[in-house]
């Protein structure tokens, strides 16, 4: 009678050290590239989330003038932490104690409804949006037209309040120069019809991408 043998086993052999340096080596070759690629990647997209930021301040203003039949205007003011700059939007209703003017009180704020709200103090109080998650200025640098400003108002129709003769009209974003490649000049411009289009402030009027004059 034929006894059946079991195969025999395979020396099981783990890595070399030689083997164990060559993987380590690779590896860390690959965190090399991969991790300042990665971070630049995520900086890049950061800097150009920034313009979205500032367009949604623009277009929340003119959106709430209409929707409220109110005045509303956009402050823009410096965030202590990145160098940009926050917003906060608010409204205003004419009544006999204010035509809603830059100097004069009864617009909303963050905690109080505007006076003369219809909806009284259930009505809209300020929004107020931080910069804070923003490239710092030193990435990427926001600067504004005619330099200084830093509001815009609006007609409860969503036009522009020329009546505010210091209103804001372009802001710009310029990226460092080490993040040129990366990241480009974006320009966010304020139309007497209210609304902020983005264009490149580099561009000769002739192409589509320029800014407005």
């Amino acid at each position: 009678m034929f006894q059946l043998t079991p195969p025999a086993r395979r020396r099981q052999r783990g890595l070399t050290l030689l083997e164990l340096l060559l993987t380590l080596t690779i590896f860390a070759f690959m965190l090399a590239i991969g991790i300042p690629n990665a971070s630049n990647w995520l900086l890049s997209n950061r800097a150009r989330s920034a313009s979205e930021f500032y367009a949604d301040g623009f277009s929340l203003a003119r959106r709430q003038a209409v929707m409220h039949n109110s005045f509303s205007r956009i402050s823009l003011s410096p965030n202590v932490n990145s160098g940009q700059m926050d917003w906060q939007v608010d409204i205003c209703f004419v009544s006999p104690a204010t035509q809603c003017g830059a100097a004069e009180t009864g617009w909303s704020t963050v905690n109080t409804p505007a006076a003369n709200d219809p909806e009284g103090a259930a009505g809209y109080r300020s929004v107020y949006r931080a910069a804070d998650s923003l490239p710092n200025s030193e990435v990427l640098l926001p600067s504004t037209l005619p330099e200084g400003s830093s509001q815009v108002y609006y007609t409860p129709i969503g036009w522009v309040d020329t009546r505010f003769a210091q209103r804001l009209t372009s802001l710009r974003l310029d990226p460092a120069a080490k993040y040129a490649n990366e990241v480009p000049v974006v320009a966010l411009v304020v139309t007497l019809a209210g609304m902020a289009s983005k264009c490149d402030p580099r561009l000769p009027a002739s192409d589509t991408r320029a800014c407005p004059p």
